[in-house]
Order: structure tokens, then C-alpha cells, then sequence
């Protein structure tokens, strides 16, 4: 029995290896090492697992069919499958649309055709986003709400998985659980992501750009809370009644919707520097506000996010300047 890991290397995927192989399990790890940021932190992050009791590599683009196919004949023994690869970020998906599609739908088909060919399939879980719900006015954000409306391809591309998802597990019977992430964020994050950028431009003295005129709140979410619904969430497959789809949908984020500006503040206040704000108007693609309904999340699956920003940034400005040697 074993669980393979996509984007093993990645923000999210390294700190569910990291939880996994903690709890005595077997994991095996597959990453493609993209540059879509700096290849150099992927790497650091997965030196850090090589070498550990129960983890395996595999260097693999899941888009590419006869990789995948002898990555099943390889790995005969795969019994769970988190899939975290993917093409992230709303604004590059503007600049890079094929990439998109390449990764996150052709990618994500190969995911499903390797689910539906194993011998034994206890669970598959996938990531999708908080940004399916497109401007979605009402709030918090609830999975029974209308997700019809993407304003990015990004956006798309994950409401495309749900919708594939959704196909394989009735037509299959694969039990499956789509997760939409709110902006994560912690130590060995994304180089992309909001915290990262404002932390590296601070404490080198450079501006940083607010959009929307700093009129933005986030559902800002913690590494470890975000690992700990996955793992509750893996754990705790759909059952196949016969009579209802094996599959389902939940929201996995801190249930807090805080001030951009807040969460700017107490990067300076754990820098110990001021920021040089640059605001801008919203990009397009963007929303001005991210809030997640974690009812069903936390009924299913026990899950209560235990890490407020206050915590939370301070523990990744420490990491930030330990790894970078600011």
C-alpha cells in the first residue's frame, strides 16, 4: 500500500509528504520540477524528503501518457492518490494559457486514467481552488454555490477538474474529494504567492504593489492547517452506496476573510521594517474578496483551523529568514 504524491516538491505537496511519512506511511512522490519559479527551493524542499524511511521519487510530467502508464506497471502497490500538480496562479494563466491546459486538464486526465486502472483505488484527492468562485458576491464562499462564472483560465481549468472528477467517479465508481484551497501560505511557500512577494520586497527596501487600491481580504490559510484537512480528508473516503456519486467537493481555508493591509502590517511588524506601498488598480482575473464556508469540512472531517495570521506570519518570516540568510 502506498499513497503517491503529485507535486511532491511543491508548496503543499512537500508538507503532506512530510505529514504522511511522520505517520509511518509509504509515499511516493512524483514532480516534473518545473521553472515556473525557482527550480532551487523545489529542490531544497525535496532534499528534505529524499532519504526518509517509506518516500520514493519519480521525476514525471503527469501529461505525458507513457510515463504515467509505466509509472502504474512500476508501482503496482498505489492505493491513494493526492493530486497536487499542477499549473498554479490566476494572473500567469493570462500570459501562459496552453500551460493551463496542458498541466491541469490533460495532466489531470492522466490522473484519472491511472485512478481508474489500479487494482485496488481507496481514495483520490485533488486539488481545485477557491478562485471557481469567480466574483461570487455572496459570503462566505459555500460549495452549494453556482461556480459557473471563472474569471481566469486558471479558475477554469479547476472547476474542469471537478466536473471530470465528478464523471469518473460515476461512470467508474472512483471514490474521490475535490478540495478547493484558499490562499495558502507558511514556511517553504511559493515564491508567487502574496506573502512571499511582500516579505522579499521589504526586507530588500523595494516597493510592493496592493492592488484594488488595497480594497482586498483574503481567506489567508496556514500550511498546517491546510496538511491537516488533507490527510483528515484522505483518510476518510466517500462511500459507494450504489445509489449516489462517490465523489464530493470542500472548501479548505481558515474561515477568516482579513484585511490585505492587516496581513501587509504584520509582515513589517515581523520583518521590523516598513513596507513601500504601491497601489495599483485589480488585475484582471482577481477578486476583491476570498471567504470560505468550512461547515462541511469541519463536520466531515474534524477539521478546525488552529492558526490565525498572528501566528502564522511571524513562524514564516522566521523561516524566510533563515532559508535566505536575510
Amino acid at each position: 500500500m502506498a499513497t503517491l504524491v503529485t507535486g511532491a516538491a511543491g508548496f503543499i505537496g512537500y508538507h503532506l509528504c512530510e505529514r504522511l511519512l511522520a505517520r509511518g506511511e509509504r509515499v511516493i512522490g512524483l514532480d516534473v520540477m518545473s521553472d515556473y519559479y525557482d527550480v532551487a527551493l523545489k529542490q531544497a524542499r525535496l532534499d528534505r524528503l529524499t532519504g526518509q524511511a517509506g518516500f520514493s521519487f519519480v521525476k514525471l510530467d503527469i501529461a505525458d501518457r507513457p510515463a504515467m502508464a509505466a509509472l502504474a506497471r512500476a508501482h503496482p502497490g498505489i492505493t491513494r492518490i493526492v493530486n497536487l500538480a499542477a499549473q498554479a496562479g490566476v494572473r500567469y494563466s493570462i500570459e501562459q494559457p496552453r500551460a493551463y491546459v496542458d498541466a491541469n486538464i490533460v495532466g489531470f486526465l492522466e490522473i484519472l486514467e491511472l485512478a481508474r486502472g489500479l487494482k485496488r483505488l481507496d481514495h483520490l484527492v485533488y486539488a481545485s481552488s477557491s478562485s471557481v468562485y469567480g466574483g461570487n458576491a455572496k459570503l462566505p464562499f459555500a460549495i452549494e454555490d453556482p461556480v459557473d462564472a471563472p474569471l481566469s483560465l486558471y479558475a477554469a481549468t479547476k472547476k474542469a477538474n471537478e466536473l471530470m472528477g465528478h464523471s469518473y467517479s460515476h461512470l467508474f465508481r472512483l471514490p474521490a474529494t475535490g478540495l478547493r484551497f484558499f490562499t495558502v501560505y507558511g514556511p517553504w511557500g511559493r515564491p508567487d504567492m502574496s506573502a512571499f512577494i511582500f516579505a522579499k520586497a521589504i526586507l530588500a527596501g523595494r516597493p510592493i504593489p496592493v492592488f484594488n487600491n488595497g480594497a482586498m481580504k483574503r481567506d489567508f490559510t496556514y500550511i498546517d492547517d491546510i496538511v491537516s484537512g488533507v490527510a483528515a480528508c484522505l483518510d476518510r473516503p466517500p462511500i459507494d452506496d450504489g445509489r449516489t456519486v462517490p465523489h464530493r467537493i470542500y472548501n479548505i481555508g481558515n474561515h477568516r476573510s482579513e484585511d490585505l493591509l492587516r496581513f501587509i502590517r504584520l509582515i513589517e511588524q515581523a520583518c521590523g521594517r516598513e513596507a513601500i506601498i504601491e497601489f495599483k488598480p485589480m488585475q484582471a482575473g482577481d477578486v476583491p474578496e476570498t471567504f470560505a464556508d468550512i461547515e462541511a469540512t469541519t463536520r466531515d472531517f474534524d477539521f478546525v483551523p488552529a492558526t490565525s495570521i498572528d501566528e502564522g506570519i511571524p513562524r514564516f518570516i522566521d523561516w524566510y529568514r533563515d532559508y535566505y540568510k536575510v
